[in-house]
């Protein structure tokens, strides 16, 4: 239980005077509350998501309000395991509580109190953002009118789950990581992190996106018979895992892949997802990609089905591309026109009009593309 917590967010565009064009987005594992633009005092620290939202994008900010939060457990600013716990005025570290899904959601519900919005014109998200998502048309079907599931999936594979495992085991086997304490030891599990990322980053990957971008292109024109790098896609892994080691808590790789196993909307209702996506009252837009072997497309279809089983409003695209499960964050023309005449609609339908703006004060530093701000609840229990 966490007495009380702090969640990191970030906003875009102006909220309207009917409060009614609020776009949440939901961030998968390694993203953060920083969707898009940039700081005005770092250029180059652009929002992950920066090709999607943004003054006359997809998600146009011209028209929405959008949020991004940084989740519960995160390392990014939000109440996380690298948090001091008032209790001890240490790290939480180790006692830090296991977080789910549907206490990310709950925690965002209670943001969207504090800013007064009552009902989100829409709620997106790729990969675990997408599943929260579908947490949020379930549990709180009155607070949303569009759900945007992308790259989603109702819940894991075993191989998905064993791939979060090995990842898992990579950072608790590691000698610095001290049982989830390395904090007061001033050192961190960089060699288990790294092999993490590596691991993730493969399933991200399709095998066409990687033969296109590495090949079995060597570094040298000779082989050279060691175990060092020899091609460039063992370049890449390492760059990419040793750049991930620095800024990313190990801690928080352990929280947020747990919460990923866990989330099974279908669990308390016998395993059957209809009954679970019954709640539902949101219009759907699904996507999936061809090439995405982690979220495969048949894993969105269950999701398709389960809400036409409920006769619920859902649009499903299936989109063929090569790049695996990172499409849902690369520029794709077809992908993004989808999205964008989705919320077209959407604009229409809640008059997103923000000729006139919400009394809403937003503290905190100005950035370039939206305002970086924090807030607070009480008694959240995890």
């Amino acid at each position: 239980m966490l007495d009380s917590y702090d969640l990191v967010y970030e906003t875009y565009g102006t909220l309207n005077a009917a409060r009614s064009n609020a776009v949440l987005i939901c961030h998968a594992l390694n993203a953060s509350h920083h969707v898009a633009g940039y700081y005005a005092d770092d250029p180059n620290n652009v929002g992950w998501w920066d090709n999607m939202i943004g003054p006359g994008k997809p998600v146009d900010t011209d028209r929405f309000f959008v949020i991004g939060v940084n989740n519960l457990g995160s390392c990014f600013g939000s109440t996380g395991p690298a948090s001091l716990d008032p209790r001890s005025g240490k790290p939480y570290g180790s006692r830090f509580p296991v977080i789910t899904v549907e206490d990310w959601v709950a925690s965002q519900a209670r943001l969207a109190d504090r800013l007064g919005i009552e009902r989100f014109a829409a709620v997106m998200g790729g990969s675990l953002g997408g599943m929260q998502a579908i947490a949020w048309a379930t549990a709180f079907p009155d607070r949303i009118a569009n759900a945007i599931a992308v790259a989603a999936t109702p819940k894991l594979t075993a191989q998905n789950i064993a791939f979060n495992e090995v990842a898992r085991r990579a950072i608790v086997t590691d000698p610095d990581f001290h049982g989830g304490d390395y904090y007061e030891y001033g050192v961190k599990p960089k060699r288990g992190l790294r092999l993490a990322r590596m691991i993730g980053h493969i399933t991200y990957l399709s095998d066409d996106a990687m033969m296109e971008k590495f090949g079995r292109i060597l570094r040298s024109d000779e082989i050279g018979y060691h175990f060092d790098v020899d091609f460039e896609v063992e370049s890449y892994l390492r760059y990419q895992s040793d750049k991930f080691a620095e800024y990313f808590d190990a801690n928080t790789y352990l929280l947020i892949t747990r919460a990923l196993d866990y989330y099974d909307p279908a669990r308390d209702f016998d395993h059957d997802l209809t009954a679970a996506l019954a709640a539902a009252r949101a219009r759907f837009l699904v996507v999936s990609f061809t090439s995405d072997w982690r979220f495969a497309p048949e894993h969105s279809r269950l999701i398709v089905k389960g809400l036409l089983d409920n006769r619920r409003d859902v649009s499903y695209a299936e989109i063929d591309a090569p790049h695996g499960h990172d499409a849902f964050l690369l520029d794709d023309s077809r992908y993004h026109a989808l999205v964008r005449a989705y919320f077209g609609n959407v604009a229409r339908a809640v008059g997103a009009d923000v000729s006139t703006a919400a009394d809403l004060e937003l503290p905190g530093e100005p950035l370039v593309g939206g305002e970086r701000t924090e807030g607070s609840s009480e008694g959240f229990a995890a």
